[in-house]
């Protein structure tokens, strides 16, 4: 009983610090479990969830403390204050990219910066409540006589050893249910749902550095490990009525900004939604299973993928992280063979890192935002609008030195999807998801302004003795929206299957004069560049990559996603479940397991090029 006075005086001394753990862990806990679409089932992963943030936070309090000993309530604060940034950041980011925010990410805050108009959208007034606790410390803080309480030395070891421990007992629940949890990292949701935001943004820091590290100490011995690895890999066995069945022809690369295939074919009001599309699918090559695999680069990645055959980084854009590696990209090789690449985009060259990359990537030139004349009238939402972009583009186009190699990037379908009333062209879609209602109206614009530019292309005389090549380049309606597109698409709601089935974006290869046809292919982006260069005449693809030739008689039936998702012609795979792509529902998990370990491999070894910068030791000679 003697203690008890001391246990009395110690509480007292430290009530502010014992309120802040409670309350910064009591809102992580809200965010995570209420604004995070986390998979928890089951009263064990919900315990997993309700502790896996204090150790985090006993972390960040103990360094705030241990570096201002003698202004504890301040060191207090600023961790309440720090806490509720993240938090509110990671909520905006998550309804955006359906992902969580990394160090890479924060530091860019230019970046950041660009994303204004789709912050103010994607804000709730329920946000600010992770800033109520900051609120409340400061009016005690305020309020107390005594505003400077030192905390010892030993006090803060023990809540830095407390923390550990805590964090040792968390993996260890963890790995009760999920084995090697932080060695397979595909799948952010469940990373998060079993350390928690905070945790993982330490954790994503840690591997990032250590990955950056692994650039400086690669050799030619990691390069023999990936080289093996996907020599292991039959080659394509090239279809001889496809090869080169485009050479020596034009190239337009055309970047579908948001659009998902969804929304090909559908009718409003008895109106088509995408006409021209429509129209154009029926007399070109059309790939019904073709698959975005982006990550949080977005637009970036989607160029970064078709450029290169690798996929995009688990963390971060590659056009930010890794702009001077060596990539023997598409531009490079063709320029070999006459070819003069560019690019064409309305927006800031240096949105994205692009006017970097782009000279890493061998782009000759790169007509942006400087070089188009952008007033308050022609532009809506992030800028240019499409129709002026393609009408000022032309210009450009027909001084370029042929062949040319020339990828136009429309803007206008962007989150969150603006539009002038003037360029309505369908009656009002009206659901409880303003976000989607306008995401059919931007859609519909920038087909219409696509049939335009096929029009003054007609025109202009480069059409005939050109391929066109459209892409979607990722998802446009986000997670957020489910009950809705479950409405629109005529079911009573979305199972992760269809989740990954809504990953499919348009691919459309046109070629003048040559009869297309649907292709029931599964596909990806990385499979765009060996299909542009054997359609150009190219037997030989430079690089390491991982695609394959869309028209190839073996073209294998698989497509990996950024997070390990992965779809083949029999099944789906996503959220650690298998299902079975006849009636969408779970199936035997082993049916999906030899395509588990390949689609890992390939998203490990693609990772381990870019960190290793791999490419820099390969020749141009044909290997």
């Amino acid at each position: 009983m003697k203690y008890l006075p001391d246990l009395k005086s110690h509480a007292g001394k430290h009530a502010l610090l014992y309120l802040a753990v409670f309350m910064i862990w009591f809102k992580t806990y809200v965010t995570h479990r209420f604004h995070f679409d986390l998979p928890v089932s089951g009263l064990y992963q919900e315990l997993i969830l309700i502790i896996s943030p204090v150790s985090s936070i006993l972390v960040m309090l103990g360094l705030s403390l241990a570096f201002l000993r003698n202004r504890s309530y301040i060191a207090i604060l600023l961790v309440s204050m720090m806490s509720g940034f993240l938090l509110f950041v990671n909520m905006l980011y998550y309804r955006f990219f359906n992902d969580f925010i990394t160090l890479t990410v924060l530091l860019r805050s230019t970046q950041l910066g660009h994303l204004r108009g789709s912050i103010l959208d994607l804000l709730r007034p329920s946000d600010f409540l992770v800033f109520v606790d900051s609120v409340i410390l400061f009016i005690l803080i305020y309020r107390s006589k005594k505003r400077r309480v030192c905390v010892s030395r030993a006090h803060i070891v023990c809540m830095i050893m407390f923390a550990v421990t805590l964090f040792s007992l968390n993996l260890e629940m963890v790995d009760k249910i999920r084995p090697d949890l932080l060695t397979r990292t595909f799948d952010r949701q469940i990373v998060v749902k079993n350390i928690g935001a905070f945790n993982y943004l330490m954790y994503d820091t840690v591997v990032t550095a250590r990955m950056k590290a692994k650039t400086v100490s690669a050799g030619s011995k990691d390069l023999e490990i990936v080289k093996t690895y996907l020599e292991s890999t039959p080659k394509d066995v090239l279809d001889p009525e496809m090869f080169g069945l485009a050479k020596g022809r034009n190239v337009f690369l055309i970047s579908l900004e948001s659009v998902q295939s969804f929304l090909l074919e559908k009718k409003i009001f008895d109106q088509e939604i995408t006409p021209f599309l429509n129209s154009l699918m029926k007399n070109s090559f059309y790939f019904d299973q073709f698959y975005h695999q982006t990550g949080h680069g977005k637009t970036s990645d989607a160029e970064f993928i078709i450029d290169t055959m690798l996929y995009p980084l688990p963390s971060g854009a590659v056009f930010f992280t890794h702009s001077q590696n060596t990539y023997h990209s598409i531009p490079n090789q063709l320029k070999k063979n006459g070819y003069y690449p560019v690019v064409l985009h309305g927006n800031n060259k240096t949105f994205w890192n692009r006017d970097q990359m782009y000279k890493t990537m061998g782009y000759e030139r790169f007509f942006s935002a400087e070089e188009y004349d952008i007033t308050e009238k022609n532009s809506v939402g992030w800028g240019l609008k499409d129709l002026p972009f393609f009408e000022q583009s032309l210009d450009k186009l027909r001084a370029l030195p042929q062949p040319f190699y020339a990828k136009l990037i429309t803007l206008t379908n962007h989150h969150p999807f603006e539009l002038n009333p003037e360029d309505r062209l369908l009656p009002p879609y009206h659901s409880n998801s303003e976000t989607l209602n306008n995401y059919i109206e931007t859609v519909r614009y920038t087909d219409e302004a696509l049939k335009h530019f096929f029009k003054m292309i007609k025109t202009a005389g480069l059409y005939d003795n050109s391929v066109f090549i459209l892409y979607g380049d990722h998802y446009g309606i986000s997670r957020k929206h489910r009950k809705e597109m479950a409405e629109f698409l005529g079911k009573e709601k979305l199972t992760p299957y269809d989740h990954v089935q809504l990953q499919q974006v348009p691919l459309i290869i046109h070629i003048p004069g040559v009869k297309g046809r649907k292709m029931s292919v599964v596909s990806g982006q990385v499979d765009l560049k060996p299909t542009i260069l054997h359609l150009l005449g190219n037997d030989y693809v430079e690089g390491l990559g991982f695609g394959h030739d869309l028209f190839a008689v073996n073209k294998p039936q698989f497509a990996v996603l950024r997070d390990g998702s992965f779809v083949t012609e029999h099944y789906v795979y996503s959220g650690n479940k298998c299902y079975s792509k006849l009636n969408g529902e779970k199936t035997d998990s082993t049916l999906c397991e030899p395509f588990r370990k390949k689609a890992q491999n390939h998203l490990r070894y693609s990772d381990k090029i870019i960190f290793g910068d791999l490419n820099r030791f390969l020749t141009d000679e044909k290997s």
